[in-house]
């Protein structure tokens, strides 16, 4: 490589960097992100992109942004084996080990919008081939030694400059994991998948302390653990939200008692499942989940990783949209309403169109793809008005309304604006409460006044059997359980959003429990 061009420390090189290469943001190269670019960037003329090469350009680094968060962009998609950060010019330079590795992370955040402490950056690769660095920075090499050393499977030394970093070895094979913004459910089985990219998971424990769902799992060694938390500690599990903050655990061991939704040990499939909680099928603790992450499109580094190896979907990417098609509906009792109603306990149903031709069938637009899969993975094959319903993706991007002046019977409706949006609030607790339809409905806004005999007979009026019932103890909320899921359903059509009088509107769900 031509001296005059290679990227590094010394004044010479620094002074013509920082008067070629790093003044235009461009840098000779076009951007590999969608196009979104901030600043003045979209105003200059896009020029040939630099060739595939092992060193990549990043740029529009957040201030704060340290060494390790730059490399946790890599580490995924294989061994780093340099790095340059410009702070003045919030930019930096990866090395990666092979060309192929720094071709797959190109290609993965071709698609998603790679991020550092929430901030969008854009990756691009650089002329250069390989980064030149001056070995007396210690910082420098201090990082490289720590990070080679945990993905060895090492510890990196002691007294490597980096003793408060994420970086140094841990004892404990035990990760404490917070989920801020928590806009989607996250469930055990995707932890799972997320964090197996680092090692064998052997133990999770799931709980909700101070309003925040909170997970403990554990690694068979304890540089898994490591690994993990370098790669995926301010990461979001899905586009912009389920942001994972990751510490060690003063604990070295988990003790499960159960194997359910909230615990799980995978090296103990015997485990009983517990009182009220479903039993796992032992075959799942084996069975490959990466249709789960490709479903849910989940935008994090390990999914980067398992993408990148071809094992899953991109972020489903290929042809998925928020829009579903309901088939086989009862054509004589159906509604937009209705559906809005039913698809609306999975994410904010946007808008719903029965088929002029086909009054079976209606396309139903939830807010994102993410919501579509939930509401298609909870509804498909359940009984709605005595027929069993089926629910698939659509190949529709969107539900066209009718031109203006076209009237459509009803048929379409556009229910943007309503103010029956379940989860119209970021990080709205609805999201932790979502389950699939069930006898029990959970009942909540209930005015003081109201009876346990008033809601049976409102519930049965509706064309069901109330079997059970049970008022929590303010009497605001209550469990009321029908003799049918069908029955339930039906219910929760007819009275969420009821008028309780004195323009107090009764709020149904599906519940997890029994009575």
């Amino acid at each position: 490589m031509d001296g005059d061009v290679a990227v590094g420390v010394k004044r010479g090189s620094d002074e013509l960097l920082s008067s070629s290469l790093y003044n235009s943001p461009n840098s000779g190269m076009s951007s590999i992100s969608d196009g979104t670019s901030n600043g003045s960037d979209s105003k200059k003329p896009r020029v040939e992109e630099a060739p595939p090469s092992r060193v990549l350009h990043i740029r529009k680094l957040p201030n704060e942004a340290s060494e390790t968060e730059v490399i946790a962009l890599g580490l995924p998609f294989g061994k780093v084996t340099n790095i340059l950060t410009l702070k003045g010019k919030n930019q930096a330079f990866l090395e990666m080990e092979t060309e192929e590795a720094a071709m797959t992370m190109v290609n993965y955040y071709l698609t998603v919008t790679p991020n550092v402490r929430n901030v969008p950056v854009f990756i691009q690769y650089s002329k250069h081939t390989e980064l030149k660095t001056d070995a007396g920075n210690q910082r420098t090499q201090a990082v490289l030694q720590a990070v080679s050393a945990v993905q060895s499977g090492g510890t990196p030394t002691s007294g490597s400059a980096l003793s408060e970093s994420a970086l140094t070895a841990a004892s404990s094979p035990v990760l404490r994991i917070i989920i801020d913004n928590m806009f989607y459910p996250v469930t055990l089985d995707v932890l799972q998948q997320i964090f197996s990219k680092f090692g064998t998971v052997m133990k999770i424990i799931t709980f909700t302390k101070n309003n925040q769902f909170q997970a403990l799992l554990q690694f068979s060694e304890p540089v898994n653990a490591q690994q993990a938390k370098l790669a995926l500690d301010g990461q979001n599990i899905y586009n912009s939200c389920c942001t994972l903050r990751i510490d060690f655990s003063k604990l070295v061991n988990l003790n499960v008692k159960y194997n359910n939704d909230k615990s799980r040990d995978y090296t103990r499939p015997d485990l009983p499942a517990g009182d009220g909680q479903p039993a796992m099928d032992p075959s799942a603790f084996t069975k490959d989940s990466n249709s789960l992450l490709g479903a849910l499109s989940p935008l994090n580094a390990a999914a980067a990783a398992a993408a990148a190896a071809g094992r899953v979907a991109l972020s489903g990417h290929s042809g998925s949209s928020g829009v579903l098609l309901a088939s086989n509906l009862n054509e004589e009792m159906i509604t937009p309403q209705s559906l809005f109603t039913l698809f609306g306990v999975y994410g904010d149903c946007q808008r719903v169109k029965i088929l002029y031709n086909k009054k079976d069938s209606a396309l139903i637009q939830m807010a994102d793809a993410n919501q579509a899969q939930l509401a298609m993975s909870h509804l498909n094959g359940q009984k709605m008005y005595g027929k069993v319903i089926r629910v698939a993706l659509s190949k529709h991007q969107t539900v066209a309304l009718p031109r203006d002046g076209l009237d459509d019977q009803g048929l379409t409706k556009d229910f943007t604006n309503s103010p029956l949006h379940r989860f119209k609030k970021p990080g709205s607790k609805n999201f932790q409460n979502i389950f699939p339809p069930s006898i029990t409905l959970h009942l909540s806004n209930i005015p003081q006044d109201v009876t346990e005999e008033d809601l049976r007979l409102l519930f049965s009026n509706a064309g069901g059997t109330v079997t059970a019932f049970k008022f929590f103890q303010d009497h605001k909320m209550a469990l009321l359980q029908m003799s049918a899921v069908e029955e339930a359903i039906q219910a929760l059509i007819d009275l969420h959003n009821y008028n309780m009088g004195g323009n107090q509107h009764l709020r149904v769900s599906f519940s997890k429990s029994t009575i």
